[in-house]
This record gives C-alpha cells, sequence and structure tokens, in this order.
C-alpha cells in the first residue's frame, strides 16, 4: 500500500482532478491519500468536502512552503511506500500496481510525464490532451495511456529519472533529510533533493509504462504577480544552492543528472 502526498495551495479545480484520478484509478482503496492544504483553505473546503474520509487532510493555517507542506506530509504517511506528486498532476488507471511492481528501498522512481507543451526534458511524451482542467477528459487520458504504456513495455525502465512525481521509500527520503525548507517556493529545491539522492547511491529510474499528465505549472504561473513572484524566487534558489553547496547545481535534462 502507498502513501499518496499531494501539496496544494490555491488550485482547487486542479486539486479535484488530481484526487477524482487518483481515487478512481487505484487498484487498491486502501492507499493514503494525504492533501496538505498549504494554507487558502477556505478556497480548498469545497474540495475537500467532496471526497470526505478518503483523503487525509493536513491543514496549514498559513502559508508554510511547498518544502515544508511535503515534508509534513511525509511525516504523516502510514506507509513505507510514499509518492508525492503535484496538485496539477493526474493519475494513470491502476497507478498503484504499477508502482508497487517496481518498489525497491535504495531506489527512487519517476513516473514518466505527458505534457502538453514541448518540454526541456526529452524523456517526457508530449501529447495535448488539455492545457486546462476545463479541456481535459479523464477517460480519453487513461485510454491513451494505457496504450502509451503498452508501446513501451520494452524499455520498462531507464536511468534518467530526477524527476517529479517520485515514489520511494519513507526511510530513504528521510535518510536524506527531505525536501530543505530554506528553498522558496520549492524552485531548485527538487533538484537539491536529487542530489542528496544521487549522493547516497540511490537508484534513479525513470518508469516509462507510468505515465502522469502535467498541466506545467498550472497553480503557481497563472497571474502575472505569481510569474514575477516564481522568477524572483528561481534567482533566490540558485543563489541560496550555491550559498549551501559552494557552487551551482548543474543539470544535464538529456540525462536527468545532478551534480555540482
Amino acid at each position: 500500500m502507498i502513501s499518496v502526498i499531494i501539496p496544494t495551495y490555491q488550485s482547487p479545480d486542479a486539486l479535484d482532478l488530481c484526487l477524482k484520478s487518483a481515487l478512481e484509478g487505484q487498484d487498491n482503496s486502501s492507499n493514503q491519500i494525504i492533501v496538505v492544504v498549504d494554507g487558502h483553505y477556505d478556497i480548498n473546503k469545497e474540495v475537500l468536502d467532496k471526497y470526505g474520509d478518503s483523503v487525509d487532510k493536513l491543514i496549514l493555517e498559513q502559508n508554510m512552503g511547498l518544502c515544508r507542506g511535503t515534508n509534513l506530509g511525509v511525516y504523516n504517511a502510514k506507509f513505507e511506500q510514499i509518492l508525492i506528486v503535484n496538485d496539477d498532476n493526474v493519475f494513470p488507471k491502476h497507478w498503484d500496481t504499477k508502482l508497487s511492481d517496481k518498489y525497491q528501498e535504495g531506489r527512487v522512481l519517476s513516473p514518466n510525464q505527458i505534457e502538453p507543451y514541448p518540454s526541456m526534458f526529452p524523456q517526457f511524451h508530449i501529447k495535448d490532451l488539455g492545457r486546462t482542467i476545463k479541456d481535459f477528459d479523464l477517460d480519453e487520458f487513461w485510454e491513451y495511456e494505457e496504450k502509451l504504456s503498452g508501446l513501451e513495455l520494452l524499455k520498462a525502465t531507464t536511468p534518467d529519472g530526477s524527476t517529479l512525481p517520485i515514489f520511494m521509500s519513507k526511510t530513504d527520503y528521510l535518510k536524506v533529510g527531505g525536501w530543505d525548507e530554506n528553498y522558496e517556493l520549492g524552485l531548485v529545491a527538487d533538484w537539491d533533493f536529487f542530489l542528496k539522492c544521487q549522493m547516497n547511491g540511490f537508484e534513479m529510474l525513470r518508469d516509462n509504462n507510468c505515465h502522469f499528465y502535467h498541466f506545467v505549472s498550472l497553480s503557481t504561473n497563472t497571474t502575472q504577480e505569481q510569474k514575477q513572484n516564481r522568477q524572483r524566487a528561481e534567482i533566490g534558489a540558485h543563489e541560496y544552492a550555491k550559498y549551501k553547496w559552494g557552487t551551482h547545481i548543474k543539470h544535464d535534462p538529456k540525462n536527468n543528472l545532478k551534480y555540482l
């Protein structure tokens, strides 16, 4: 069984679709779905009430940031297998079975992503199945994803993981210290986390038989103010990484390696 951690801020429509796909797409109804509401509970209340006891709610009264929210979600996970997912992701059918079959301690597994726009990651599959929540058809995605997974059986996993979502052991997550909460908006924190995993000798794999749809920062890039805040935070995050590691973290998107 899997504990799923979904941090959310102020994108209730995306969260609604995320939860619907997680609950209806799972094979085992005993999985734990944790929604970490990082402030703005009033905005998300209707969606959370809709799913009732099907999800565990971790309500933060004020905005603590993505990294803090994610860590708190992991701390409250009751199962050893954990899956960290953005609220603008959509789960495929049989996601829990597909991931559990490849679970292993010392391994960080990144389900591949389907995105509507060309990506910096050549590993992602580009297919426009909807650029907004209103444009998206869940059944169409599930049908497409099942066919895509069947075509890629010969390359079930490849050594170029290190993108969200991530599936791994809770013990391993805590071993490397989780998300560094000094990164604002969570930017560069994922690079930092994956670098720590690599340095601990974890196997960093991509699962090409399990694809999550991703709307591409739908919850953080919707207004001009959010875009400006993101740009500012990204500059600060790179400088903090340099302060922490002595140099900037470098990134190779083709092989998806993080290194100093």
